[in-house]
């Protein structure tokens, strides 16, 4: 896919017009600000912190040169000009280029009207017209959001890892969900 290029628009659910597109290299201080955001909000993601204006710009580089092949699907929603959030496939090699991991991302404030719900439709799309045939993602025990939607969306749990994730002295477990498309 072409870096920047539309994909669709939608209503979310408070009435902002959002645009899902490609990334592009101009979203580096919007990515950078997304995620540095979610570090500080302490966010139930990998993340423990702030990066920096260069790991990002290595990170969006790569990203775009892989899109670039077709290597990811990568879709960013925009409000406004502003990239708000993101999600992204990575197909795995050899006897499992049939399944892909999913990550996504959703800035606080635009959380709760159908963005998460968007993005995940649109990539399970672009995944399918590829020959995806499995979706795999890991979340947090602890983030009934995240769940709560990928449940909505089909996502099933297929293991979990006890302790996978360690916040100070207090451990999360990891749960591993998947759907076949």
């Amino acid at each position: 896919m072409k870096t920047g290029s539309i994909i669709e628009s939608f209503t979310a659910k408070d009435g902002r017009r959002i645009v899902l597109r490609a990334p592009k290299w101009s979203d580096l201080d919007d990515f950078l600000e997304m995620m540095n955001s979610l570090v500080r909000e302490g966010a139930d993601i990998n993340l423990d912190s702030i990066v920096t204006r260069e790991n990002e710009m290595e990170w969006l580089a790569h990203h775009l040169v892989s899109l670039e092949k077709d290597s990811i699907i990568s879709i960013a929603a925009e409000d406004d000009g502003r990239i708000i959030g993101h999600v992204d496939l990575h197909p795995k090699a050899g006897r499992q280029k049939h399944v892909a991991t999913l990550g996504i991302i959703v800035l606080e404030g635009y959380r709760d009207i159908g963005i998460g719900t968007e993005l995940m439709r649109e990539a399970e799309k672009q995944a399918r017209e590829i020959g995806m045939k499995i979706i795999v993602l890991n979340v947090f025990s602890t983030n009934n959001r995240a769940l709560h939607l990928y449940n909505i969306m089909g996502y099933h749990k297929v293991g979990s890892i006890s302790k996978a994730v360690s916040r100070g002295t207090t451990f999360i477990d990891e749960i591993i969900m998947a759907k076949e498309i």
